[in-house]
């Protein structure tokens, strides 16, 4: 017997969903293209505004959106119960070259 185990997913951007449709309750309503499948993802308007703000406040961000594979789409699957977390994205600063000791 196999043991039970919990399968969650989790989606990352960096870009604002440009296809977003509002649906009733004014939740929203967008999908995400991973890797050749399609994750059609329904939020909150307190949710999906982290986004908003992430994509107005920071120059550099990156968004995890996870949740559990619901059901199965022509083209991908439903993200259920979906959460999205912001985080900003510092650039690295570019490394300084190491000195090599000179032969004399």
């Amino acid at each position: 017997m196999a043991v039970a185990g919990k399968l969650e997913l989790t989606i990352k951007i960096n870009d604002f969903p440009t296809n977003v449709e509002t649906a009733e309750n004014g939740w929203k309503r967008f999908e995400v293209d991973c890797d050749g499948r399609i994750a059609s993802i329904t939020v909150k308007p307190k949710v999906f505004k982290k986004l908003e703000e992430a994509q107005a406040n920071y120059p550099m961000w990156v968004a995890a959106i996870a949740g559990k594979m619901g059901e199965l789409t022509d083209e991908g699957f439903v993200l259920n119960e979906p959460n999205i977390q912001v985080f900003e994205r510092k650039p690295k600063a570019p490394k300084e070259p190491v000195a090599t000791p000179s032969a004399e």
